[in-house]
């Protein structure tokens, strides 16, 4: 059974594109990033999480969940395709900010190949909210701040936000199922940033609000206000700001020094 193109469509509030071009890519992908939120609720729950299109895809539109890199990259290409562009999947190493970057497979991005190759990214947290232009070699400014791509050593580039590195991306095309492995980690390894955070966020028109844990961060026109949240109150934010239905507040799980655990079948 094929995917469900309108219904992802209205999930993210786009309207259909008559073709694939460079402008429709940049609508689709505002659209994806401003209403499908970056969040690990899944790793905490627990429950699986699953690196095939058809069940990323189920978690984005049907349950109208977020996810991370892998389960919201990988829904996107899938939407994408469907839609007529050409999509590769790619390997990138994130910077862990002491100036080295980490393992390969630590986030995964898109490259769509129109005129010239975009990079889209709709999984990484706080990143641009439009493509940025692969060849470009001059600072690509955003909603988000702004974005330099740099060719890196190894054949590799390097994304900088503000001024500073984000992560390298390998230019070597890959499939879904090469990024199980690390998803995997990233969702049961005790030393994962995934597992030590609790993390649910979306950028909005007047700035960003992001669930962290308890507390409740909304930043509008550059001021930051905080508020700690309980029970109900988590649970009622969940479904207001990011239109997530919970029973229950998550809380971050444990996961022990011993080695990552598998979740539970």
């Amino acid at each position: 059974m094929g995917m469900d193109v309108d219904a992802y469509l209205a999930r993210i509030g786009a309207v259909r594109p008559q073709a694939p071009t460079a402008q429709a890519l940049a609508e689709l992908h505002e659209r994806h990033i401003t209403t499908v939120p970056f969040e690990n609720l899944s790793v905490h729950l627990p429950e699986p999480i699953a690196l095939a299109e058809d069940a990323l895809v189920d978690k984005v539109v049907r349950r109208r969940r977020g996810g991370f890199c892998y389960e919201l990259n990988g829904a996107f290409a899938a939407l994408l395709r469907e839609l007529g562009f050409r999509v590769s999947l790619h390997p990138a190493r994130v910077h862990r900010g002491d100036g080295r970057f980490g393992a390969p497979f630590d986030h995964l991005a898109l490259l769509v190949d129109l005129d010239e190759p975009w990079l889209a990214d709709v999984g990484f947290g706080r990143f641009a909210r439009r493509p940025l232009r692969l060849a470009a070699t001059e600072p690509q400014a955003d909603a988000e701040g702004e974005f330099l791509v740099l060719d890196a050593p190894g054949g590799d580039v390097e994304v900088r936000h503000d001024g500073q590195p984000a992560y390298r991306l390998e230019r070597r095309p890959r499939e879904l199922a090469d990024f199980v492995p690390a998803c995997w980690w990233q969702a049961t390894s005790p030393d994962s940033h995934f597992t030590q955070n609790l993390l649910c966020t979306l950028p909005t028109a007047q700035g960003r609000v992001t669930l962290a844990g308890e507390q409740l961060i909304e930043t509008v026109d550059g001021k930051r206000v905080e508020r700690t949240l309980a029970g109900q109150e988590l649970v009622d934010a969940y479904r207001e700001y990011f239109g997530i239905s919970v029973n229950e507040a998550p809380s971050p799980g444990f996961f022990p020094a011993a080695g990552p655990r598998p979740f539970p079948n």
